[in-house]
């Protein structure tokens, strides 16, 4: 029997991990944009969906394997590179093969980077819907892995930003996390599969190029030149040690912020002027503030965020910043007005309570005068 490549052998044994919970035909979808670590991802799902489950003591069964290829048209030609994805992916065995172009927006503080990033994942969602697709297989590395924590780190990101990209999130799954880049690029070799090369991610000493490719190839060179080789491996140990830590804490915030809840529903009426704002519209959370304030600033802060989120702040948005505003209407309320939060949500204080509201269609963000004087 031939000798497979080990790199080779590597991405086959990672993605026949991802598939093995998956039912006989169902259809498993790969993200593929052409590079090295998609396309290695895409030749090692078409080889191993055929056999998901085998064993010596199972002859296995075989899921049905297809991919999505979105052009950002970023790019001058990347309808060219797009369609180039998507023939290589139907030379392996793909089927379907869809490729899909989307509008990235230039909007928000977030930038271009996150603009194509939103876009791209509902152009995958829409997609897996569309195709009835049980799984999306994404080619992130463990490469990628340790550039999102070090972006996290200059950032000053909390744990969760830290923790990087989990292995699954929904449909979600990203079996090369435990793989470096260089070895899916030595298993597109074996295979004699030519790979795209994204020109931005080589143009690292452009202060234009995406942040995450100047990282790549300016940062992360000299963090294993100064503190070798395995510099890489320890920033993805400490993402999977901060993901434990940090799925604990939000279990727990999510339980503070239902305490919060109820009793923010319960105890003392709560002064209609209070609880309004001035279109007379009531607010979509009302929380307890004495139940906040006794809880540990980690667990207290993550459930204030969480709040946000649920009145309607996008994610990408809300900052410390913003958390520290409201952290400051618990602890630190001294009939200040209220916090204007992304989205054009708010919250203001009042009766002992914390009210979240969202977006009000011709709101002029000026709070209640007695959610600012009344306690």
């Amino acid at each position: 029997m031939a000798r497979v490549d080990p790199a080779l052998a590597a991405t086959r044994t990672a993605v026949r991990a991802e598939l093995a919970d998956l039912a006989p035909d169902e259809l498993v979808l790969v993200a593929c944009s052409g590079g090295a670590d998609s396309l290695a991802l895409a030749a090692a799902t078409a080889h191993e969906a055929r056999r998901v489950g085998r064993s010596v003591r199972s002859r296995g069964h075989a899921v049905r394997a297809g991919a999505v290829v979105v052009d950002h048209g970023l790019q001058t030609g990347s309808d060219d590179v797009a369609e180039r994805a998507a023939a290589r992916c139907r030379d392996l065995g793909l089927d379907p093969v869809v490729v899909r172009r989307v509008e990235v927006g230039r909007r928000g503080a977030a930038g271009l980077e996150a603009a194509a990033r939103e876009a791209r994942y509902a152009a995958l969602d829409a997609v897996a819907d569309q195709t009835g697709a049980a799984a999306v297989l994404l080619g992130h590395t463990l490469d990628d892995q340790a550039e999102s924590v070090l972006l996290g780190l200059a950032r000053g990101s909390g744990a969760r930003s830290l923790a990087g990209m989990p292995r699954r999130r929904g449909r979600y799954r990203r079996p090369f996390l435990g793989l470096r880049r260089a070895q899916t690029e030595r298993a597109c070799t074996a295979l004699g599969l030519d790979y795209w090369t994204d020109p931005t991610n080589l143009a690292t000493g452009d202060a234009s190029a995406p942040l995450r490719s100047r990282v790549r190839g300016a940062v992360v060179p000299v963090l294993e030149e100064v503190l070798g080789p395995g510099a890489v491996e320890a920033l993805a140990r400490s993402a999977d040690l901060l993901r434990d830590d940090a799925d604990l804490l939000e279990a727990l915030a999510a339980d503070l912020l239902a305490a919060a809840r109820a009793a923010g529903a319960g105890g003392d009426a709560v002064d209609d002027g209070d609880a309004a704002d001035e279109d007379g519209a009531a607010a979509a959370l009302v929380l307890d503030v004495a139940v906040l304030a006794d809880a540990p600033p980690a667990l207290r802060r993550r459930a204030l965020r969480a709040a946000a989120l649920e009145a309607g702040c996008p994610a990408q948005a809300t900052t410390a910043r913003h958390v520290d505003a409201l952290d400051a209407l618990v602890v630190s309320w001294s009939g200040q007005g209220p916090a204007h939060l992304p989205g054009d949500a708010r919250a203001w204080r009042g009766c002992g309570r914390l009210f979240l509201a969202p977006a009000r269609a011709g709101r002029d963000r000026v709070p209640p005068a007695t959610a600012t004087t009344r306690e």
